[in-house]
């Protein structure tokens, strides 16, 4: 594995943090309890987005969630979303609770003027690349000059595309963008619609062992990206112990995955119909852990806004800080 697993560093002082910053505030979802909660109650239910891509998806099939929640008389309900800017849309609707996604979407989410997202977590990058079929006269990131490239609008892929655009001196402007979702993307990639496709795993790694792709660039060599764990800025500070509950159960999944990851490879194949062998690809090349924010990661995310300010994806500056739910330094009682 590419690194060691280390979920637990720090993650009971977030814990506490977040439970220390959390209000008193009346949630407008209809998946939460009426009248005035503490910071130790529970709702009724949880409405938790999740992408097949994540390791949401795991948490889901698993049960775990629910077997700790059903404690508390909470019902737990999934939505699938096929990347992370329908989930956000969904989450700043107030349609679910809690959620994962990569940072690029969640900066589209904040820029919002009725933005709900918080940020509680974060997870390491996944690998994402543009990749090109195996025989294509593209060889470097200048070559797509005047092509055709396939990604998600506002999605992780999107900032990928922007950074690694730059490296050439190139813009989207040089380029012409096709906004297609995974499952359209791989299939005008296959026929040859477009020229180059802007993707993340397990996808990329499914479009390099089945779908004749070739990486032109991957992520390794353009600025991070991570994932984040996040929530309705009201819910999860009336319901601080759900958002605890979330965070430590993907812990424990992480954990299970990073321990065995042949046995995740064949669970994650069954639930998404992508190969065990893609499965494990994936899995051999990305972090593990959930953990409590910090000034890097934060720094890393303020990047994707200011590009996409830059880049005219968003009409007014966002400060990442302004949607981070704990408080730096913990409080002091008398």
């Amino acid at each position: 594995m590419k690194k060691r697993f280390s979920w637990l560093l720090g993650f009971s002082a977030f814990v506490c943090l977040l439970l220390a910053a959390c209000g008193q505030e009346r949630s407008t979802s209809s998946s939460a309890s009426k009248g005035a909660a503490s910071v130790d109650s529970w709702p009724e239910e949880l409405h938790i987005g999740y992408q097949k891509s994540s390791f949401s998806l795991f948490l889901k099939e698993k049960g775990y969630l629910e077997k700790q929640l059903q404690k508390h008389g909470v019902q737990v309900k999934w939505f699938e979303f096929q990347s992370g800017p329908p989930l956000l849309e969904a989450l700043n609707s107030g349609q679910i609770d809690i959620g994962y996604v990569g940072g690029a979407p969640a900066i589209l989410a904040q820029a919002n003027p009725h933005s709900q997202l918080a940020y509680i977590a974060y997870e390491p990058e996944v690998a994402r690349a543009i990749i090109v079929p195996k025989t294509s006269s593209i060889h470097t990131v200048a070559d797509l000059k005047g092509k055709k490239v396939a990604f998600g609008k506002g999605s992780s892929a999107h900032y990928t595309l922007l950074t690694a655009l730059e490296t050439a001196g190139l813009t989207l402007n040089d380029i012409t963008p096709v906004y297609l979702q995974p499952a359209e993307a791989r299939t005008a990639f296959e026929r040859g619609d477009v020229d180059a496709w802007v993707i993340w795993d397990p996808f990329l790694a499914d479009a390099e062992v089945n779908g004749g792709a070739r990486i032109l660039i991957d992520a390794n060599r353009l600025p991070k990206q991570y994932g984040f764990i996040v929530a309705r800025n009201q819910y999860v500070k009336q319901y601080a112990n759900v958002a605890k509950t979330v965070i430590d159960q993907l812990n424990h999944v992480h954990q299970e995955i990073h321990s065995s990851p042949d046995e995740a490879a064949k669970l994650l194949a069954k639930e998404t119909k992508i190969d065990a062998a893609v499965w494990k690809r994936t899995l051999s090349r990305r972090g593990y852990g959930v953990f409590p924010l910090t000034k890097e990661v934060i720094a890393a995310q303020q990047r994707i806004a200011d590009q996409f300010y830059k880049a005219g994806l968003v009409s007014k500056r966002v400060n990442v800080n302004e949607a981070v739910v704990f408080v730096k330094e913990e409080r002091k009682t008398k």
